[in-house]
């Protein structure tokens, strides 16, 4: 990276091996060869932290507890991490120089890629299944010709459908490939780390439980599953069969993917070309996959469907997640491994979405598109990976925990919200609500629907939880929410530190180690082209870094950025909350002093506005899994803010508090079911009521101010984005496709950031248009209905008044820093 002035970026501690990392090109004599990168990335590896690092990936103690005690052990954590891409003689059985030049081959050798990997008549299975059996003669009576169709001919369409479905496993394949992935991840990945610890625990659970597996894993980049693929082969453990897209089944690429165990299905499963849904594909699905869960084989399933576009999970898909539960339901089967998976890049090798989130379409795969693709990755280095396996649990152990439990059906977005916003009712509403929905008995095929989806919902939490921080997540994160106009070198490298240390308290990993200087002076360089380095840097690295303030550079600082969004959620709601709540008491008693600092703040009445939020964010991201509730997650961000002193409790001042004749107390305590005391409190612990009754300030300390703003910041593009959303709907007077409302509140969002009026850029992400879309329909501000198979939207009547436009509108507002 230059400066303005031609000069080198100045690093210390370690200012020859940056140099030769950062400018290949200039000087011959600066090696850059994988060997010098790989001896880097084990010197951040080896490298102390200031405490210890926390072991991330437990599966949940409350839906499987008993999965909790298995397969772990107290030596498992201290196992530590290893670089799997970093082979030599001492991974082989052999020694010596020629040991030493052949490492790779030996080792991939060596790998034992298990027969029982290899389906048997899985086609002829399949087809003499009764479901499908039963499915073809269905089909052969329903046709519409003049005379239906032989069930001989059905039967000869379904066996093609099947063969291009099905995957074609080659043991030699399988090496060949681990030996060419192995080479390539060296020209362009410093490491891919894993935890020793954690493959471990499902390589036991391999051999021992003798069940089949399914890996579940987030989706970021093309290459996850050939990542997974590998790391399992590295370590003996049989690879799994991955369901791909059939946007993939192109010629050659479909039969690499085949024989590395993939098989294709549809992206779309819902209709055919005339509308109809296609029992035939679905019965046909379900019964393969079910076949290669009797024959022990090992799944591997993106719930997302796509790789994700913001740094964020998207909202989870079930459908194969589905056909495995009920496969395991109807007795097929007797129980499956459950496998989440974390995934972290320090770079994507797609460089960024930007052309997606512009609102351009997405490319079709193809091999010129994936010819160019590599070609522009061996040019480039896309720093370090981090794959982390949770511990695998027990499918059969989560269900009946659910049918143990009283499932209350969901509560609509609609219900939960409009009467608080429309009708400025009390935020205790949500309590009711929710009472009311725990005592309506729920039917079997909604409770079975219901606890699907809170299984992929759990699934992807925690596979979101367990992936590693990665330096370009803080670096960007930095500088577009805390020093957006800027910041010297020295203060990044002290703010990044103090921000890792802060992760690592919260029970999140790092996907680095090492002096902090060295390894922003990395996350620098694999940013460069989103950053601006202005001034003379002096002995002391005195110059300023900046983000740029263009649209696509925000967009990808804001991408990296979200890979730790879901560490401080909880406590960026609560930040925002305490401003809209601040602003309520303001509004309510006219004689309260203006300076919002001083204003005393009810727990209760905080924590329940902050419900509201975490609802109206509900497809912006999770904020706590299925299993606890959001008051839970939201309490325990409350206790957080109070330790580190950004907030605390005004003890002194609550009998004061309480008799105020300006300030009426809040009239309701939390309901039972939705009080944050864990069920395993003792009940006579003093964890009661005088703690949900205490009052909080929010402290004037300029270093608790800073990361009270930071917070409030993190949730800024977000509410931007719907505040401008809840702008454009007044201008709706007439129906309009759901594409074009789209286009031109995207076009919208776009102008306004083009133009400076918008203060984050990043708001106008098309992913971000796509969610205030959907949840405006599920809030009721927007009526969706089918015109000639075409979604339509308009204005609901509850919002065709002006006034509850404008009441939308500040209630959005009301939550944002201005």
């Amino acid at each position: 990276m230059e400066l303005p002035d031609g000069s080198l970026l100045p690093v210390s501690n370690g200012e020859q091996w940056c140099n030769s990392w950062k400018h290949p090109n200039e000087d011959p004599d600066r090696s850059t060869s994988p060997s010098v990168l790989r001896s880097c990335a084990m010197t951040w590896k080896e490298g102390l932290l200031n405490r210890k690092r926390p072991f991330v990936g437990r599966c949940c103690h409350s839906c499987t507890p008993q999965s909790w005690e298995q397969l772990f052990n107290p030596s498992i954590p201290s196992l530590g991490l290893r670089n799997v891409i970093y082979i030599n003689e001492t991974n082989t059985r052999q020694r010596g120089w020629l040991a030493r030049r052949l490492s790779y081959v030996l080792f991939v050798t060596e790998r034992d890629v298990h027969k029982d990997m290899f389906t048997r008549n899985v086609v002829d299975n399949v087809l003499n299944s009764s479901r499908v059996e039963s499915t073809i003669s269905k089909v052969a009576a329903e046709s519409e010709a003049p005379v239906s169709q032989p069930v001989s001919k059905v039967k000869q369409k379904a066996r093609a459908v099947l063969q291009e479905m099905v995957a074609n496993v080659s043991p030699p394949f399988i090496r060949l490939t681990g030996w060419v992935l192995l080479r390539l991840f060296n020209g362009f990945f410093w490491s891919i780390q894993i935890h020793k610890g954690q493959l471990e625990m499902v390589k036991k659970a391999a051999a021992e439980r003798k069940l089949p597996m399914i890996f579940l894993p987030v989706h970021k980049s093309h290459i996850d599953y050939l990542l997974i693929t590998l790391i399992l082969f590295c370590h003996n453990i049989k690879a799994p069969h991955i369901a791909a897209g059939n946007n993939l089944s192109i010629p050659i690429l479909s039969t690499v993917i085949r024989k590395l165990g993939g098989f294709f299905i549809r992206r779309r499963m819902e209709e055919t070309a005339d509308g109809k849904k296609d029992i035939l594909y679905r019965s046909l699905l379900h019964t393969y996959t079910e076949e290669l869960l009797r024959q022990q084989q090992f799944l591997e399933v993106f719930l997302e469907g796509t790789r994700s576009r913001s740094g964020k999970p998207f909202p989870p898909r079930a459908g194969m997640l589905s056909i495995v539960v009920d496969t395991l339901l109807t007795g097929a089967i007797g129980d499956v491994l459950v496998v989440p998976v974390g995934i972290s890049y320090d770079r994507i090798i797609e460089g960024n979405y930007n052309s997606e989130q512009l609102g351009k379409p997405k490319q079709n795969e193809s091999w010129w598109g994936i010819a160019c693709g590599v070609f522009r990755m061996l040019r480039k280095n896309y720093g370090c990976v981090r794959v982390d396996f949770n511990q695998p649990f027990s499918l059969k152990e989560y269900l009946d925990t659910q049918r143990s439990r009283h499932v209350p059906p969901p509560v609509s977005l609609e219900n939960a919200l409009m009467p608080y916003i429309i009708s400025a009712q009390a935020d205790g509403q949500f309590d009711e609500q929710e009472e009311e929905a725990m005592d309506r008995e729920v039917p079997d095929e909604l409770f079975r629907r219901h606890v699907i989806n809170s299984l992929a919902k759990h699934v992807l939490f925690t596979a979101n939880k367990s992936s590693a921080i990665m330096s370009t997540h803080i670096v960007a994160c930095l500088l577009l929410y805390r020093h957006r106009q800027g910041v010297v070198l020295t203060k990044l490298v002290e703010d990044f530190f103090n921000m890792k240390e802060e992760i690592l308290s919260r029970d999140f990993d790092l996907g680095f180690s090492g002096d902090s200087e060295d390894v922003v002076m990395r996350a620098l360089h694999l940013l460069e082209k989103c950053i601006n380095v202005t001034g003379s840097a002096n002995r002391n690295g005195e110059f300023t870094i900046a983000a740029c303030q263009t649209v696509p550079a925000l967009f990808e600082l804001n991408f990296y950025s979200n890979g730790l969004f879901h560490v401080y959620i909880p406590d960026a709601i609560i930040a925002c909350s305490i401003l809209s709540l601040q602003r309520d008491l303001i509004t309510e008693s006219p004689h309260q002093p203006r300076d919002c600092s001083s204003l005393l703040l009810s727990q209760e009445r905080l924590i329940h506005k902050a419900a509201g939020l975490s609802h109206f964010l509900t497809n912006e991201v999770a904020v706590a899994p299925p299993c606890q509730t959001i008051y839970q997650v939201l309490n325990d961000a409350v206790t957080r803010l109070i330790q580190c002193g950004v907030l605390y409790v005004a003890e002194e001042d609550q009998e004061e508090m309480n008799s105020s004749p300006t300030e009426e107390p809040w009239p309701k305590k939390f309901s039972e079911p939705l009080s944050w005391r864990s069920d395993e409190e003792d009940e006579d612990s003093d964890f009661g009521e005088e703690q949900r009754d205490r009052y909080v300030k929010v402290s004037l300390a300029a270093e608790h101010q800073e990361f009270f703003i930071f917070l409030q910041r993190l949730l800024s593009p977000v509410l931007e984005a719907y505040s401008g959303a809840a702008v454009f709907v007044h201008g709706l007077s007439q129906p309009m496709p759901e594409s074009d409302f789209t286009l031109r509140l995207f076009k919208y969002l776009l102008t306004r950031t083009e133009r400076g009026v918008a203060a984050y850029g990043e708001s106008a992400t098309h992913y971000l248009v796509k969610n205030t879309v959907k949840t405006f329909k599920e809030l009721g501000v927007l009526k969706e209905r089918r015109e000639n198979r075409v979604s339509v939207l308009e204005l609901s009547s509850t919002f065709q008044p002006q006034a509850n436009r404008n009441k939308l509108l500040q209630y959005i507002l009301s939550f944002t820093l201005l």
